[in-house]
């Protein structure tokens, strides 16, 4: 695998688009592993400028994450039931819905984002909710990157192999933010990683990646012993300075509360884990009003915003796996070496 990646350790700093920028990558990439930039939140302009930083902060490899969504159609009448859920909380905040401008804020990978990334040729290039086009996906491989994607269930791994990929990332039942489950919307398929990993590693030739829970060097040496060619870490990095993590994001991780989260759909419209809150709580965990992703999004923003000023976290994301005692306000190139330690 650190052929495949071109690493010296195996370990894969997660993307984890909204809580992170290039600092983070850069940070991990040149502690020897492979840092990751998400770009599905970001746009041309901006992911241009953030690989430039990428570009100039370290000369080793390192991943350019995309999401694979296919756009939803909008639904007006959807989209209404939704912020008739939600007009308790804007009364309270003083919020005028019809001020409230729809929109996605999450774009899947495109023709124009594969035209932004080619003069940067990343040594890796990761999908979330399976892959683009043949089309697209033969563009990313003929600049030389290895193509990484998500995985949750044994069928999406052998999909995801017939169609190319180089490595697969198994993604437990633990992990923090979106589920990469595209074959199917049955959260009954999903299984924790060290139920998951194996299974994986028997279904298929290419390399696997285990991601969901594991926090720690402890954790690292059990996926690899299961058979994971490298481990991809993400709740463990968000209390890192180079992380973007919000105070009030921060604040709930190191928090008794971060001992209980759920899966999801109230804020994006997809299935994801967070610490469990007010809105999930009076809403979810996965409601039905809640439109599809990723247009659930826009209606709780200026509800985010407004309570966020306050210091509350009630109507915002707090993406954690099941496992957030790996969380520690150290420097990113440590915490990569620590989560090594035992190999």
């Amino acid at each position: 695998m650190h052929r495949l990646l071109g690493t010296e350790l195996p370990i894969i700093q997660a993307p984890m688009a909204g809580v992170q920028a290039s600092a983070l990558a850069i940070a991990v990439s040149n502690a020897g592993g492979l840092g990751s930039l998400p770009c599905a939140m970001l746009s041309l302009e901006a992911m241009r400028d953030e690989l430039a930083k990428l570009k100039a902060g370290t000369a080793n490899p390192f991943n350019v994450n995309f999401f694979c969504h296919a756009p939803p159609v909008e639904d007006a009448q959807r989209e209404r039931g939704w912020r008739a859920a939600l007009a308790p909380y804007y009364e309270e905040y003083g919020i005028d819905p019809a001020s409230i401008p729809a929109g996605p804020g999450r774009a899947p990978f495109s023709r124009e984002a594969a035209d932004a990334l080619e003069p940067f040729r990343p040594a890796v290039v990761s999908f979330h909710f399976g892959l683009p086009s043949l089309e697209l996906l033969g563009r990313v491989r003929s600049r030389g990157s290895k193509v990484l994607a998500s995985a949750t269930t044994v069928d999406e791994a052998r999909w995801l192999e017939a169609q190319g990929a180089d490595a697969i990332i198994a993604q437990g039942w633990e992990a923090g933010g979106h589920r990469g489950i595209f074959l199917s919307d049955d959260l009954s398929t999903q299984a924790g990683t060290f139920a998951l990993l194996p299974q994986v590693v028997r279904a298929v030739k290419v390399p696997v990646i285990a991601a969901g829970g594991i926090a720690d060097a402890q954790g690292v040496a059990a996926a690899m012993a299961l058979g994971a060619a490298a481990v991809q870490v993400g709740t463990a990095y968000l209390l890192c300075p180079e992380a973007t993590t919000s105070a009030v994001h921060r604040a709930a991780l190191k928090s008794e509360g971060a001992r209980h989260t759920a899966v999801t759909n109230v804020f994006t419209g997809r299935p994801a884990r967070g610490i469990v809150n007010r809105i999930i709580r009076d809403q979810g965990p996965i409601s039905q009003a809640a439109p599809a992703f990723p247009l659930a999004v826009s209606a709780l923003a200026p509800l985010r915003a407004k309570a966020e000023a306050q210091g509350s976290g009630d109507f915002s994301p707090l993406w954690s796996g099941q496992n957030a005692s790996g969380c520690r306000e150290m420097p990113a190139a440590e915490l990569t070496r620590a989560l090594a330690a035992r190999l």
